[in-house]
């Protein structure tokens, strides 16, 4: 205690050399208050005073203590969590969503490939690492990590640009590198769970992204689905476009392949879901042959490929452009190559590649996590992304993120764990050792098909837009002006459009952020054909009540009807010269001072000055006040009441700080002079954060402010919320019962062992009227009677008055401070209300 003391002598010594003023918003009267005396309680409840918050707390509570870092670590692995309880059961689904899921991934990710411009093994080799490293880090069972078309497509714009400023650097090093230094970052992030970023960016945006990518993708592969030449097909969308109209002349046999392949592909796909409503009992029969079309288009028309080029090895020989030459096994495997020559030539799409990978893994993550009932932790993922991408490139893997279509399989397909990841391992691994000779006969154009197929789920359907027009239209604006900047420019521009755009709006709402001036409206429950709390009293109507909880209550209402109720309905001024004011969406710096200069402005309209003599002489106005022109006499609001106070309801509000509370303090004082010689009384409702109440404590809020020298406190109508923490029915209660039950039969029990060691009749009799007494007198005594009576305890600190739990506290105070106060004297404050 001597050390605190001496501590505590030091810092205020060390305030007074630098001239902080420890109380200078200390309360008149703080020092009565603090004490809980019974000119500030009630003989029936409990005291109660607010302690402030500490910098102390605040440094404890974003601490990790040892708990918090085990925790932490024992996150880092979520399959610990069930692969214990790993059954028979599980391991069947898995098989079938894995063996699934890796005969549709073999042939995806040799497409991909090719938009990454790589070699087709690129492709398995990324689609290898993705499904056996993730299920280690895993937070959702769905998910399938690998090769996407629009990240592949991004690698290849990376790809392309450094073999035109460095062709002596190997396409699939920079791709690698790009993995490495995408991935470092990524799963940094994920290591200090800075998951939550990616909420900035909106349901929008991303749709607007997906939308225009799969379009440049989809348009980008028309030229080798037709074996068009000539051009390329890295430009702008509407170049590509124009280009492949100009040159459609020099169609050649691949258009064979590849129209009938695509056709194919949704003839199967069409079948399979009409077979699948008309027979829904074969439904999961129907749903495997839908899956499968792609492996089973890809062998179908590599075996037409051998067929016509079997004898045509040569490439000047062959009919149509095939796959070519896939080597067996992990040729690539090696330590990937990172310096600041790579580096600096991918630096500029390295943003756009961190989000395409994260938006569209956790956005697919979170999507399928809701529909199969349960939940992700985003920071987790973001680990899990950054390993998969860190690791893959010792085996020559490129970027690799969650694929939205083979996310969809594997969930349809009825998985069961993460460990479907190593099913679908096995399966690419088999391919890369066992099929290379086969991958030899692939058409291109069959390929470019199955990209094509693939990328149109990726499109948002007419009526999703439209159900985004019916919630927020300005989001729609935002939808086409990424698909229209991608179209018109490229992947990257189209990202950073939408995100910008919806971080704008974001701002813009929370800048102009509009409060509300509220009334009070008085609402009756209605069930069936009558109102709670007005039947008559013969009634036997089963909800019959007279509760005031459920048959009526007071809420608060916009007084222009901004909320969209009922325009008969009008809410009741609260009291002439009340106002009562709600912010919308928090209250910060950015608005302020747009909140308050609204608020303002409606009090000034509303109200007159409590002097009307505050200007006796033109020249003692201000100038931006100079009243009615030369010969005008000033016009004439008698009619209007002064300001009393001002009611302002926290509700929305989480955190306040330094500029929000100046600005409050500011115009404090403005309405102060507006109301002189009077002062405003400033009651503050439904504040959720005790930061919050520390910084308008501190800023002369929540107490009553005195006018001059006056005693505030002689003129305080003691006014408080209380609530029950007794009573029969508290668990309080319930407990003390029990033990006197508990100590009443001990006793009985004493008594009648004594009795029977005991000689005599008359010894026995006199034990039995001791014992008979005994036991009415613990019955009938107060320590050990049942608690009859309830115990009520006021819900905020008698220290901060002016807190009150509810509008309705705050509006009651207000007006029985103000009715209190004389007509001639300075009013007086009030504090909650039962």
């Amino acid at each position: 205690m001597k050390a605190e003391t001496t501590s505590t002598q030091l810092g205020h010594a060390l305030a007074r050399f630098l001239g902080i003023r420890l109380n200078y918003r200390t309360p008149q009267g703080a020092d009565d208050l603090s004490r809980g005396e019974s000119l500030y309680s009630v003989s029936s409840a409990d005291t109660f005073l607010e302690c402030e918050p500490t910098s102390w707390d605040y440094i404890q509570a974003i601490t990790p203590n040892g708990r918090d870092i085990a925790r932490w670590a024992y996150n880092l692995f979520p399959f610990t969590h069930w692969i214990t309880h790993y059954n028979v059961p599980w391991l069947v689904g898995d098989l079938i969503a894995g063996i699934t899921v890796g005969a549709v991934v073999v042939p995806q990710s040799m497409a991909y490939a090719r938009l990454a411009e790589l070699a087709p093994q690129f492709g398995l080799y990324s689609s290898f690492m993705g499904v056996l490293i993730y299920w280690f880090f895993a937070t959702s069972k769905d998910i399938t990590i690998g090769p996407v078309a629009v990240m592949s497509t991004i690698t290849g714009n990376v790809v392309n640009k450094v073999a035109q400023e460095h062709p002596e650097i190997p396409g699939h090093v920079v791709a690698s590198a790009l993995a490495v230094i995408a991935g470092g970052i990524i799963c940094f992030l994920g290591l200090i769970r800075a998951g939550r970023i990616v909420d900035f960016i909106s349901l929008a945006a991303i749709s607007a992204f997906m939308t225009g990518s799969a379009i440049n993708i989809a348009v980008g592969q028309v030229p080798a689905l037709m074996g068009i030449d000539g051009f390329s097909n890295r430009e702008a969308t509407y170049k590509v476009f124009i280009n492949i109209l100009k040159h459609l002349g020099r169609t050649k046999r691949d258009a064979a392949m590849g129209l009938t392949a695509l056709l194919f592909l949704y003839l199967i796909r069409f079948a399979c879901s009409y077979g699948a409503r008309k027979v829904p009992r074969r439904s999961k029969l129907f749903f495997f042959l839908s899956t499968l079309r792609t492996a089973f288009i890809i062998l179908l028309y590599t075996m037409i490929s051998w067929l016509v080029n079997r004898n045509h090895r040569k490439t000047n020989e062959r009919l149509f452009n095939i796959l070519g030459d896939v080597p067996r096994g992990f040729q690539n495997a090696a330590v990937p190559t990172i310096n600041r020559t790579i580096v600096s030539t991918f630096v500029n799409e390295l943003p756009a590649s961190i989000i395409v990978l994260l938006i569209e893994h956790i956005a697919i993550a979170k999507s399928f996590g809701r529909v199969n009932n349960y939940s992700i932790d985003p920071s987790q993922e973001m680990v899990a992304i950054g390993v998969t991408n860190l690791l893959g490139p010792f085996l020559g893997a490129y970027p690799a993120t969650g694929s939205f279509s083979r996310t969809a399989i594997k969930s349809k397909a009825g998985v069961r764990t993460p460990f479907a990841g190593v099913i679908t391992a096995v399966v690419v691994l088999l391919a890369i050792y066992a099929l290379p000779a086969v991958f030899f006969y692939i058409p291109n154009s069959a390929l470019s098909a199955v990209i094509i197929h693939a990328v149109g789920d990726l499109i948002t359907p007419p009526n999703t837009v439209y159900q985004f027009w019916r919630i927020s239209p300005l989001e729609v604006i935002i939808f086409f002006a990424g698909v229209v900047v991608t179209i018109f420019s490229n992947i990257e521009n189209g990202i950073y459009t939408t995100i910008c755009v919806s971080i704008a709006v974001l701002l813009y709402r929370v800048l102009y952020a509009k409060g509300r001036f509220v009334g009070k409206v008085k609402i009756h429950s209605v069930v069936g054909d009558h109102i709670l709390g007005q039947e008559s009293k013969s009634s036997e109507q089963r909800f019959e009540s007279t509760d005031p909880e459920t048959s009526t209550r007071n809420v608060f209402l916009p007084l222009e009807h901004g909320d969209g109720s009922n325009p008969q309905i009008q809410p009741e001024s609260p009291y002439p010269g009340i106002f009562i004011y709600r912010f919308s969406e928090g209250y910060n710096y950015p608005n302020a001072n747009h909140y308050l200069d609204h608020m303002v402005k409606v009090i000034y309209e509303q109200t007159r000055r409590t002097n009307l003599d505050t200007y006796g002489k033109l020249g003692d106005r201000p100038w931006n006040d100079p009243g009615p022109r030369r010969g005008h006499a000033l016009e004439d609001h008698s009619d209007r009441p002064t300001l009393q106070a001002i009611i302002l309801d926290f509700s929305s509000v989480n955190n306040v700080d330094v500029t929000s509370v100046q600005h409050l303090l500011d115009v404090r004082n403005q309405l102060d002079r507006y109301a002189a010689p009077d002062t405003v009384d400033w009651h503050l409702a439904c504040i959720n954060n005790r930061w919050t109440k520390r910084a308008l404590a501190s800023a002369g809020f929540g107490y009553p402010t005195p006018a001059g020298d006056a005693n505030v406190f002689e003129r305080w109508k003691p006014i408080f919320s209380v609530a029950e923490i007794g009573g029969n029915a508290s668990a309080a209660a319930a407990a003390q019962h029990r033990e006197n039950e508990r100590e009443l039969k001990r006793q009985r029990s004493v008594s009648k062992s004594d009795a029977h060691d005991a000689e005599g009749v008359a010894k026995v009799d006199t034990a039995n009227s001791d014992t008979s007494d005994l036991a009415q007198d613990i019955a009938t005594s107060k320590a050990y009677a049942t608690v009859t009576t309830s115990r009520v305890a006021v819900l905020h600190g008698l220290n901060r008055p002016l807190f009150h739990v509810d509008l309705t506290s705050a509006l009651q105070s207000a007006i029985a401070n103000v009715e209190r106060r004389p007509q001639d004297e300075p009013k007086g404050v009030g504090t909650d209300f039962v």
